[in-house]
């Protein structure tokens, strides 16, 4: 709810080792960390590494959008880039794996079974941009072995 303070950055970083914050505007990305989009903010990545807050309009309804991060992310990084699609509802997110996609990077989507909505997932899915479709305990593991180069 934009109207309310989130609390995903501090449930998520009770669950993990990896430091877990809300974005800021002109954050600057560091490996091992995790950035959490704001209420009612989309959350860009540039080609410096720095983080961008925007309120433009919504897309699909949303705001923030995964389009618009894997869009943003694509452009930055190219065929380094890796999109993650879990799950969601709706079909946020497509449109960016195919950014990614096009690009040259790497897309992987939750799989069916394990997707409490499948709705984002299998939007994914149906672009033809997917690289991999695992169960969520396999996700973490086929990301590590990505950016290690393995």
């Amino acid at each position: 709810d934009p109207r309310h303070r989130s609390l995903m950055a501090e449930i998520l970083g009770k669950r993990t080792l990896i430091p877990v914050k809300e974005a800021r505007e002109g954050d600057r990305i560091a490996p091992g960390h995790v950035y959490i989009a704001p209420p009612n903010r989309h959350l860009l990545v540039n080609a410096d590494g720095s983080l961008s807050l925007t309120q433009t309009e919504l897309v699909h309804f949303v705001r923030p959008s995964a389009d618009l991060l894997f869009e943003s992310t694509a452009a930055a990084y190219r065929e380094r880039a890796i999109a993650v699609v879990l799950s969601g509802s709706g079909s946020d997110g497509a449109m960016g794996v195919k950014a990614i996609k096009k690009m040259g990077g790497t897309v992987i989507v939750q799989d069916e079974k394990t997707a409490e909505f499948f709705g984002m997932p299998e939007a994914a899915q149906q672009t033809g941009a997917v690289d991999f479709v695992l169960p969520l305990r396999e996700i973490a593991p086929a990301l590590q072995t990505l950016v290690k180069g393995k």
